[in-house]
């Protein structure tokens, strides 16, 4: 059974993120957890939010008897939302663009093989 949390416009680039999802996807959810738990990057706390999210809603969805334990990141993707863009004021008079990207989390989890 599947069960799926996702986390729309998260102020951070999906390039960062996309980083930290490869190190835990295809993992069980309890060591996923305990490896995000010790990562000081701030992405570390946004996929284990999402990933406790994922886990409830599969004991929600099965009626409670499904084993969290048994779960394992069945896919975690990051994909770009939408670009905030500002301007930065530069010398003689010109400007530069800044793009501030966002992230869409989706975390999938399964207790199937």
């Amino acid at each position: 059974m599947q069960a799926k949390a996702v986390v729309r416009t998260i102020s951070m680039s999906p390039r960062k993120m996309r980083a930290i999802a490869n190190m835990v996807r295809g993992e069980s959810v309890e060591s996923a957890l305990a490896t995000l738990r010790v990562m000081p990057k701030k992405a570390a706390g946004l996929i284990s939010k999402a990933l406790v999210s994922a886990a409830a809603n599969a004991e929600d969805k099965s009626g409670g008897d499904v084993n969290v334990e048994a779960l394992y990141i069945h896919t975690i993707t990051v994909d770009g939302g939408p670009i905030v863009k500002r301007w930065m004021p530069r010398s003689m008079g010109r400007a530069n663009r800044v793009n501030h990207r966002t992230s869409h989390l989706t975390v999938v989890v399964s207790d199937e093989a």
